[in-house]
């Protein structure tokens, strides 16, 4: 071994003037690296901070040029064991290894200052790089311990690669999980599925939330609730996930909500309805309008309205739907220019549904629930003023009123 032939070489060869030379060496080394560590590392970190540019900032953050410091000694080393020449090869190739150890690691520093600075900027939003640099990462420490270890023992690193190849399939095993992740880091990033920021859901994982970060391995999501849910990349691909990005980026949420109309409230409009309605602003116009419509169209097909079931009438629930329409239309929280419907579905046993299916201006979840609310609680209150009924299922109350008892709240 190289170590130990240094030492019996040490041992051997050990005298008070090669004492005095190692311990000056180490000084120099110790001087050298202080120097280095104190005013030129000192002052690049001094001088970056006072620029206007941030990029030069995270270099220092990130520790890129504290390896300056660790190859000064080496350096100096690797010429003063010139000195012992009975033990300069061995030594220059544990020195030469440790150097080249200090440069891998100098290189992933760098590539993960340059993620850093990546994600300064906007398109780090619609491209996150956190499992490439990964993946380079372990390519860069992977290679540099095959060829660290072949300096140390004078050898090529072929020959290592050769016997690497046997345990291909053990190594295929172990990095069973990292390979699929990687592979589905690829499609993610080519297919634009997944973006830091995003809101995703997968019930399967209890994941409702923001996406916060997205590694190799896994993606972190922060909850509705703060709650933090790690999932593997992969199994973005793997199962179904709901992305609410096209939502955020059409600045429109949707509002989809039935009240259901008991219809046995549903008739058709008599004089003084109209006239009731004709008051209403926003139906004024239509009440006029539709009014004349039916007009003309019963005196054009000679239609005997004496009978109201002859002809065509105006109904209480086909006015009130014409009133939320212009209600919304008029709404300042409404988008007019996304899918915008006031309609009917199939009756049911607990009444007619009439579903309001349009989009709010405001994305944000506090302030999408509350206009929600507003428009409901209105359009609520206002049923009754069209003689409709709002269907619900008796409770104890109705009950108590049906069998003559005066219940009261206490």
């Amino acid at each position: 071994m190289d170590l130990e032939r240094i030492f019996s070489l040490l041992k051997s060869s050990f005298s008070l003037e090669k004492l005095v030379l190692i311990l000056g060496l180490l000084l120099v080394c110790f001087v050298t690296y202080y120097v280095i560590r104190r005013f030129l590392i000192q002052g690049l970190h001094y001088i970056f901070r006072r620029t206007e540019y941030k990029w030069d900032d995270i270099l220092i953050e990130k520790g890129v040029f504290n390896h300056l410091a660790y190859l000064a000694p080496a350096i100096v080393l690797y010429y003063g064991v010139h000195l012992f020449p009975s033990i300069t090869e061995p030594a220059k190739r544990i020195i030469g290894t440790y150097v080249f150890i200090n440069i891998i690691l100098w290189l992933g520093k760098l590539l993960t200052a340059g993620e850093a600075i990546y994600n300064t900027y906007p398109i780090s939003k619609k491209y996150a790089i956190k499992g490439s640099v990964q993946i380079l990462k372990i390519v860069l420490y992977a290679l540099g311990l095959i060829i660290a270890i072949s300096l140390l023992i004078d050898q090529s690193p072929w020959v290592l690669l050769s016997g690497i190849g046997a345990i291909t399939a053990v190594l295929l095993f172990v990095f069973k999980d990292t390979i699929l992740s990687f592979v589905a880091s690829i499609q993610i990033l080519m297919n634009d599925m997944v973006r830091v920021g995003d809101w995703i859901e997968m019930p399967k994982y209890g994941t409702d939330g923001s996406v916060v970060d997205m590694a190799l391995h896994t993606v972190k999501v922060q909850n509705w609730d703060n709650t933090i849910t790690t999932i593997p990349t992969y199994k973005l691909i793997e199962d179904s996930f709901k992305n609410w990005r096209g939502m955020s980026d059409s600045g429109g949420r949707r509002i989809k909500r039935s009240i259901l109309i008991d219809q046995s409230s549903i008739r058709f409009c008599d004089d003084e309805m109209i006239e009731k309605f004709e008051k209403i602003q926003i139906l004024n116009e239509y009440v006029r309008r539709k009014k004349a419509e039916l007009d003309a169209y019963n005196k054009e097909h000679g239609i005997d309205t004496s009978q109201v079931v002859n002809g065509r009438r105006m109904t209480n629930v086909g006015t009130f739907r014409a009133y939320v329409i212009a209600y919304l239309r008029n709404h300042q929280k409404i988008r007019q220019d996304l899918t915008f419907l006031v309609r009917q579905l199939a009756p049911t046993p607990e009444g007619l549904p009439l579903e309001i299916y349009v989009f709010s201006n405001d994305i944000i979840w506090a302030n999408y629930e509350a206009i929600q609310a507003d428009i409901f609680d209105h359009i609520l209150a206002v049923v009754p003023e069209f003689g409709l009924r709002v269907f619900q299922k008796p409770s104890g109350h109705d009950l108590g009123r049906i069998s003559g008892l005066d219940l009261h709240l206490k």
